[in-house]
């Protein structure tokens, strides 16, 4: 009997559903992957040369090969080799490669910064670790390849390596614009770690190591506020400037997650050699200059899976291999218990992710074939440091979002601004050539498709103008942001909620793609999704391998029959291995052809062969392929097998006589249009304020243009049947969770009247009407804001004028009215008018929005304090309960995030003596002045022990 792969695995009980992983059982978790991956490494094996493969750095398996060979117990049955073959593999490989290695004396490779340094580390480690079995003559080249490697990278001083071409980490500068100095300085730190883990202090080796190291996450702003020191140091003697000032990274041009993992990425590979060796570590991997800084990025787009989202990279998402080793590091060198977490959650799914084709592989949704062995022995090197330093306790997982929550606002440059709550991630971005609203409901890694080039909501498009607010709760009782984008022909409008929920204002109709695999284990990927709306619903089936499309249309006479692109696929156009109409044709041709891929290999009958469009023509949308069925036939179905090129849109036309054709089917057809809501497999949903339906074609949902609100969990179909507010021409606005999102979609300052049903009370002037209130609305060209339902007014009648000033004070005119004034936080206070104006208060309530800029804000030192100072954050936090101690002649400083003219700065202390003091304003975080003006408040002092402690920095 035949059965399927996915019921065959799941009957063999590889995929079960995942299991969660505790932290006690990671190290058993990777060690059973590798010994699955050992199936796909052997591949890597050349019989005939006896020894893995130089191509792809393929070699780079003896690492995870070492760590099985060495520890665990071995089961030959997953590795699909036995033990001793295994080693023999490895001694032999090792045994070549590093006397082929330049810096042995031979020539195969080795040397280069870029990438070979990189597998000279693991190469290196898997020595090292079978160290008994390998001959003198071995372990003397491995000796010269670390100690040759630091001899080499520290005669570069600050230089470019001339073996690397254009790879450069800009000297200790950095900040150029396109890539990021942090990969490229931990790659000279990494090339140095190897000769000082295992040989020592050579001539200005740990200077170097510790020079590239401390500035990997360099800025100026940070490290001049820094007096500490680091491996005797000074931080403030660091020199590198971050491309952009909020430590957001960029690799190749865009916002990069894996790249921004770097810093702990090259630190675990580091530090795994000094623990093996049993050398100190480097203070620098464990007092890393605003590593800090640089892991709140990286929350701020974490997944469910412990992997960040990555909205602006095309072919680094889901590297499940790959992302194991930076939270590894963290968890276990740095004990962070946030990291610990994300650490567990990935490895609860590395096995079933590895059983998704193609099988075994780690690294399987990358174009880069290297990406593989090293995936192999980065997770090896995670396994090491589980074994070498017990890992930190995770945090709950239950609370793991709600401590990560953050909104940050990047700037027009990165072009992202993000908001990580609770219950969802979303950031409107606008990079050029990545312009979309990216959603991720749940922080589920595999439910939308966010990542690069595709589109999502917003429209693609070049966006000239950007208007942003990213509101926090510390300032303005509660997290979200808005943000009004320009087109050359328009403009949409976003909102994130703390809710998790978003609200668009678009244009035209936008995009989700949906993930659709049958990847058993994983949450949601069953292998199908379904959809309901008020029309009904349907399941989508997920398509494993190449697509085939059964085009069925009213029968037809005809004896021409031809599929016409429409939209081909953007890099390769258009390709069939079939191409069937129930008839044997007795001519095939087409517009175009590649050599050996000529139209009749789509009608042969071999399903090997194929047609494909001339590489010159891939571009071209109405390419077609054609049949001639030698006589007029009844033609009523159309079926296409396609390779990769396949096309997004064609028609199927037919024709007597080749000349006059006629439109039998176009594809794609909508499985589902319905209007109002749509609700997407249970685990997100939509709702359109729009005559315009929603459709399903495939894994693709097209929203109608006007607004739409996308929530996590909800009552669609209730939401949908709520009235939407009444706005004045241009301005659009939603109710989405009882927040007001406005938008003003114009050129021109709007004022006027938005009516809202409900009882709800917002920060500005509204009157109450019958079964709502009337909003008093001036909203500023090109720009959004959201206003929180600070209160709401049971009972109150009509004709009510109620102004919110703010969170925590209302002033009523009008009356006479009894009702009950309730506040967002539960709080109620019974409301008496006379006739007369009335303000009141709600006892205990905070006044947000807080007239402070310094609230919530960055501040330095971080990361690394020096001795006696606590973290100046909490000078800054808004809470009554926690205060700086500047330490011997402390000083702090507070990044207000962008210039302003100052007019106070009021300092709060702890009981006792104030400590001397001064304040200094500076614009670039380098030079410091007492002229009021700029984005950095630096507060000195004169600190000493019996001194009074900060308790608020308020800037205004």
């Amino acid at each position: 009997m035949l059965i399927n792969r996915r019921t065959f695995l799941a009957a063999t009980g590889v995929l079960a559903l995942a299991p969660k992983v505790s932290v006690a059982q990671l190290k058993d978790t990777y060690y059973e992957v590798l010994l699955r991956h050992t199936k796909w490494a052997e591949t890597q094996y050349d019989a005939t040369a006896g020894r893995y493969r130089r191509t792809d750095f393929g070699f780079a398996v003896v690492l995870g090969n070492a760590v099985l060979l060495t520890r665990g117990s071995y089961d030959a049955s997953l590795a699909g080799v036995e033990k001793d073959e295994l080693k023999e593999h490895t001694l032999a490989t090792i045994k070549h490669f590093a006397a082929s290695n330049v810096l042995a004396g031979g020539t195969e490779w080795g040397k280069t910064l870029f990438w070979d340094t990189t597998f000279q580390s693991y190469f290196v480690l898997a020595a090292r670790l079978l160290w008994p079995g390998l001959d003198a003559r071995t372990r003397a080249n491995v000796e010269a390849i670390a100690r040759g490697q630091a001899e080499y990278t520290t005669s570069l001083g600050t230089a470019n390596d001339p073996r690397s071409g254009s790879w450069t980490p800009n000297g200790l500068t950095g900040g150029h614009r396109g890539d990021t100095k942090l990969e490229e300085m931990g790659v000279y730190a990494q090339a140095l770690a190897p000769g000082l883990a295992w040989h020592g202090d050579g001539p200005g080796w740990r200077e170097a190591f510790g020079r590239w190291s401390r500035n990997e996450a360099g800025l100026p702003a940070a490290d001049l506020a820094n007096p500490s020191t680091v491996d005797g140091v000074p931080i403030s003697a660091n020199t590198a400037t971050n491309l952009h000032d909020t430590f957001i990274v960029e690799n190749h041009g865009s916002f990069g997650p894996h790249y921004q993992e770097e810093l702990w990425r090259t630190s675990g590979r580091n530090a795994v050699h000094f623990l093996l060796a049993g050398r100190p570590l480097p203070e620098v991997l464990t007092q890393q200059p605003n590593g800090e800084l640089l892991w709140r990025t990286i929350l701020a787009t974490m997944s469910d899976a412990g992997e960040p989202l990555m909205p602006m990279v095309n072919d680094r998402e889901h590297l499940y291999g790959r992302d194991v080793i930076p939270l590894a590091f963290r968890s276990t060198v740095l004990q962070d218990p946030m990291a610990a977490r994300a650490e567990a959650a990935l490895a609860s799914r590395l096995l079933a992710y590895q059983a998704h084709p193609p099988v075994h592989r780690l690294a399987k949704f990358s174009g880069e074939a290297k990406y593989e062995p090293e995936a192999r022995a980065e997770l090896a090197i995670s396994y090491l440091l589980h074994e070498l330093r017990p890992p930190a306790t995770p945090v709950p997982e239950q609370e793991f979002f709600s401590r990560a929550a953050i909104t940050i606002d990047h700037g027009a440059d990165p072009g992202l601004l993000t908001h990580q709550s609770a219950a969802a991630w979303a950031g409107t971005v606008t990079k050029p050539g990545f312009t979309k609203l990216a959603w991720q409901p749940a922080h589920d890694d595999w439910l939308f498709k966010i990542s690069g080039s595709t589109p999502m909501l917003v429209p693609p498009l070049p966006v000239i103008g950007r208007n942003t607010v990213a509101y926090q709760q510390v300032r303005d009782g509660f997290d979200a942001t808005a943000s009004l984008l320009r087109f050359a022909d328009g403009f949409a409008g976003t909102a994130t909620l703390p809710t998790g929920t978003v609200v668009c204002a678009l244009p035209r109709p936008g995009r989700v793609d949906v993930h659709n695999l049958a990847m058993t284990g994983m949450p949601g990927l069953t292998g199908s999704r379904t959809y309901t709306g008020s029309a009904g619903r349907v399941t989508v089936q997920a398509r494993e391998g190449f697509r085939v499309d059964e085009i069925t249309f009213p029968a037809t006479t005809a004896r021409h029959v031809r599929m016409v692109g429409v939209t081909p696929h953007a890099t390769y156009g258009y390709s069939l291995f079939d191409f069937g109409t129930g008839t044997k044709p007795a001519a095939t041709t087409a517009s175009s052809f590649d050599p050996g891929y000529e139209p009749g290999k789509a009608t042969d009958g071999d399903p090997a062969t194929r047609w494909a469009v001339a590489r010159a023509e891939r571009g071209r949308a109405d390419s077609w392929i054609a049949v001639d069925l030698g006589t007029a036939t009844t033609v009523q179905r159309v079926r296409l097998r396609w390779e990769t090129a396949a096309a997004g849109a064609y028609r199927i036309e037919t024709s007597a006589d080749g000349t006059t054709w006629t439109t039998a089917a176009t594809y794609p057809r909508p499985d589902l249009s319905t209007p109002g809501w749509l609700d997407v497999d249970g685990r997100a949903g939509f709702v359109a304020r729009s005559t315009e339906p929603f459709t399903v074609q495939g894994d693709t949902i097209t929203v109608p243009a006007g607004l739409v609100e996308g929530y996590v969990r909800a009552d669609l179909r209730g939401i949908a049947a709520e009235p939407a507010p009444d706005c004045p021409p241009h301005v659009r606005a939603s109710t989405a969770d009882g927040f007001l999102s406005l938008f003003n979609l114009s050129a021109d300052d709007v004022t006027g009247t938005v009516r809202l049903r409900g009882s709800r009370l917002y920060r500005g002037t509204q009157v109450t009407t019958r079964d709502g209130t009337e909003y008093a609305l001036s909203l500023l060209a090109a720009t959004a804001r959201v206003e929180a339902p600070w209160f709401t007014a049971k009972g109150i009648p009509p004709g009510i004028t109620a102004v919110v000033h703010n969170a925590q004070r209302v002033t009523f005119r009008g009356g006479p009215a009894a009702f009950v004034l309730t506040h967002r936080d539960g709080r109620s206070l019974p409301v008496v008018l006379g006739g007369a104006e009335r303000t009141v208060t709600m006892p205990q309530a905070t006044p947000f929005p807080i007239d402070d800029l310094a609230l919530g804000r960055v501040t330095f030192p971080n990361s690394v304090l020096p001795p006696g100072m606590s973290d100046p954050a909490a000078a800054v936090d808004g809470s009554p309960r926690t205060a700086w101690t500047p330490g011997h002649d402390g000083r702090m400083v507070v990044d207000l995030g962008a210039a302003h003219d100052i007019t106070d700065v009021s300092l709060k202390w702890t009981p006792g003596r104030p400590p001397p003091h001064t304040v200094a304003y500076s614009v670039d975080g380098r030079t410091y002045g007492s002229t009021p003006t700029g984005r950095y408040v630096a507060v000195s002092t004169g600190w000493r022990p019996g001194h009074a402690s900060l308790r608020s920095v308020v800037v205004t």
